[in-house]
């Protein structure tokens, strides 16, 4: 499939008194972007954390209590996420949430085919939070999503921000970089943007980046969330000047869409005004320690 649209979320978190009301959620939010064309669905970085609240008050709003928690709902939502996909015909990248691996925690972001398959991307570099706070680990290597729309690959927020990773995808055939996100503040939210921004102009593809929002002070970690959905491409033929094919508005909840033409990235990385993706292996030998000169 060369074109298709995308449906990418700023998706706020709600409070569950039980499981119906999220499967409840889960389909309307499906059924509006399938209602809308969209082939390819793009939810934030812990989008699942809102499972906590179905362990109640007391567990959500402690520290690790509302991870174990989540981690307890993963098998249950992809099951959820796994049937509409293939209901509707999709492929949906999942709010990702921490799934426990041995004595390990990691930040795990679902991937649903429309055939049934479930894969998955584990977030690569963690930010200082979690860290520090939730002492979330990195987890399995990258992934190349080979889909019905395309080869897909997931820079989990932080990972966007650097470039090795994203060119690692890059290289390995991938045309269109997803970047669930989840940010507290309007300098997390543009941190993240112009990470995705930069790898769309470095690999000459489309970066999706979707957000966390609103405000959720009974869920320990998410209380406060900021950003919108948008897509990115590089700033050459065949794409808009300013690199921005389509954005949300700031905190509004709702899915931002997009249609993306994958012969426009083959077309700009062959013959582009200029060919980043190729001349990037320039750097090898001039990216060593500089030399020293004192100009007086």
């Amino acid at each position: 499939m060369d074109r298709f649209t995308v449906a990418t979320a700023a998706y706020p978190l709600d409070w569950f008194d039980d499981w119906a009301a999220y499967e409840a959620k889960m389909r309307g939010w499906v059924t509006e972007a399938a209602g809308n064309g969209a082939a390819l669905l793009l939810f934030p970085e812990y989008g699942a954390m809102e499972l906590a609240s179905l362990a109640g008050a007391e567990v959500a709003g402690h520290e690790t209590r509302a991870l174990r928690a989540v981690a307890g709902y993963v098998g249950r939502s992809n099951a959820v996420l796994s049937a509409l996909a293939q209901e509707f015909q999709l492929t949906i990248v999942g709010g990702s949430a921490p799934v426990v691996v041995g004595e390990a925690m990691v930040n795990r972001a679902p991937v649903f085919g429309p055939s049934g398959d479930i894969a998955y991307q584990d977030k690569q570099i963690m930010t200082r939070f979690e860290r520090e706070d939730w002492q979330i680990c990195g987890g399995e290597p990258l992934q190349v999503f080979d889909t019905p729309v395309g080869k897909l690959g997931i820079l989990t927020c932080y990972d966007s921000e650097f470039p090795l990773i994203g060119r690692a995808l890059v290289e390995a055939g991938v045309e269109v970089l997803l970047v669930p996100s989840c940010t507290e503040g309007l300098d997390g939210y543009w941190r993240v943007r112009i990470g995705a921004m930069a790898r769309a102009l470095e690999g000459q593809c489309v970066s999706v980046m979707a957000s966390l929002i609103g405000s959720r002070p009974e869920i320990y970690g998410v209380e406060e969330n900021t950003g919108m959905g948008a897509i990115f491409g590089p700033p050459d033929a065949g794409f808009p000047d300013t690199g921005v094919i389509a954005e949300g508005v700031m905190n509004k909840p709702g899915w931002t869409y997009a249609q993306i033409d994958l012969n426009a990235v083959r077309a700009v990385r062959a013959d582009g005004r200029v060919l980043n993706a190729t001349h990037w292996g320039e750097q090898a030998g001039r990216d060593g320690k500089p030399g020293y000169i004192l100009v007086k």
